[in-house]
């Protein structure tokens, strides 16, 4: 049987699959927030690829590229334009 690729993007459409997903990575990811912004790349390239975000959250493509890389750590501002762009909102809950 061959084995098919999977792409977590194809799983990420709707804002509550995305919403959860992003959830799940902020729990996982400790002392490190690259590994949120590497979820957010997945959820960017489900609503049209980071192109597509950077222009809607008024992001330098480029810019918006190297934070969602993994290899930096996210500025705030970021964070939330990307959210927004995904038609998601960012929340603290006790």
């Amino acid at each position: 049987m061959p084995v098919k690729a999977h792409r977590a993007s194809d799983y990420l459409k709707s804002p509550e699959d995305a919403a959860a997903y992003l959830n799940a990575a902020l729990e996982e990811m400790g002392d490190d927030p690259r590994l949120l912004m590497k979820a957010f790349r997945n959820v960017a390239e489900a609503h049209g690829g980071v192109s597509a975000v950077a222009r809607h959250a008024e992001l330098d493509r480029v810019a918006l590229s190297r934070a969602l890389s993994g290899r930096r750590n996210p500025r705030l501002d970021t964070v939330t334009k990307v959210t927004a762009a995904c038609g998601l909102k960012l929340r603290f809950s006790a």
